[in-house]
């Protein structure tokens, strides 16, 4: 077992080889201050073992204030998986799932993982195996089950928010919403604002995603297409860093509210969204849906669902919140959030 110092702000940075599977396992816990550095399990193939930490370093860090905007007795943390070829199946992935878990385990509750890309409500039963520290397993079990769900009911929340800011209404009729990416929780998202009656344009890597795009009624292009549409709010649902300078000078929205993490290529992008006049949902605010679900299941009286929706929804007030301060403040609604985060950090050291 190896461990390293992490630089930036990261409390620790664990970084194993599987005994079983040979495979790179890296979990970074970037705070405890407000409680257990909860983050999601990513198995993901990267080019080179930088690449991972990176990840799960940013990944972590942005965990942390999404707990804080959101008022979670939670830290930020985050698990990496390194794959280096194709996705193992079989008694492979159990012997990769069973490292992670001994990874979990050797941090001794001071990180606690659930899932994420690359991973399922059945994976985490197999970490449990190894470590009590995991979360999201099935319902059955008494826990919370898969988080996607409720992810995608925070992220309706915010959409209609950011609506209402840029058109007067949470009114989704007449409304055009371009949803880039229908994994778990965009085609999950892509659903409730079909039904809420908005007209959609998606878009996905996987060319099999087309036949759910036909069973939405929604209009199928490319994921570039798809992000410079002409369309009155783009949602963000893929992999992060989706958002740079050139891409926003491209926008046609006034909008944009999503599901992916971690959609600025760097904070900065966020003034230049402010300057061409386009509102943007902090991504940490608009997709914490699903961790709020998990810290419903962490609770002492155990885990009900219906507590867990109320509370989700209850992102609408907080993003409106993040709303105010930023127009009040000349600020972005990034700074905005952040501002938010760091007071409640520093509210659990007082």
């Amino acid at each position: 077992m190896e461990r390293y110092l992490a630089t930036l702000e990261h409390e620790e940075l664990l970084v194993r080889r599987g005994r079983r599977s040979g495979a790179y396992c890296v979990v970074a816990v970037h705070s405890t201050a407000r409680g257990p550095a909860l983050g999601g399990c990513r198995m993901w193939r990267y080019d080179d073992s930088r690449s991972a930490v990176r990840d799960a370093l940013r990944l972590s860090r942005a965990m942390t204030f999404k707990s804080a905007v959101a008022g979670l007795p939670l830290g930020g943390g985050k698990g990496v998986i390194m794959l280096r070829d194709g996705v193992p199946a079989g008694r492979g992935r159990r012997d990769v799932l069973l490292d992670f878990a001994d990874t979990v385990e050797a941090l001794a509750g001071r990180y606690v993982t659930a899932e994420d890309v690359g991973t399922s409500a059945r994976d985490m039963t197999v970490i449990a195996e190894n470590t009590a520290h995991v979360t999201g397993l099935s319902r059955r079990r008494g826990s919370s089950g898969d988080p996607s769900p409720f992810t995608a009911l925070g992220v309706e929340a915010a959409v209609l928010t950011t609506c209402e800011r840029v058109f007067g209404s949470t009114s989704l009729r007449g409304r055009s919403i371009s949803v880039l990416g229908l994994g778990n929780v965009g085609l999950r998202l892509a659903r409730l604002l079909t039904k809420r009656g908005a007209t959609l344009v998606v878009a996905d890597i996987d060319p099999a995603r087309r036949a759910d795009a036909q069973r939405l009624g929604a209009r199928w292009t490319t994921p570039e297409k798809a992000l410079t549409a002409a369309v009155d709010l783009v949602a963000p649902c893929a992999l992060g860093a989706i958002l740079d300078h050139d891409a926003v000078a491209r926008l046609q929205a006034p909008a944009v509210a999503g599901a992916a993490n971690n959609q600025l290529a760097d904070e900065s992008v966020a003034v230049t969204l402010d300057q061409r006049g386009i509102l943007w949902a902090p991504d940490f605010v608009a997709n914490a849906g699903g961790i709020i679900n998990i810290a419903v299941e962490l609770e002492p009286e155990g885990y009900d669902p219906s507590r867990a929706r109320r509370r989700v929804r209850g992102i609408a007030t907080t993003l409106g919140q993040i709303f105010d301060a930023a127009a009040g403040g000349a600020i972005t609604p990034l700074t905005a959030a952040m501002e938010l985060a760091r007071r409640r950090l520093a509210e659990r050291h007082g």
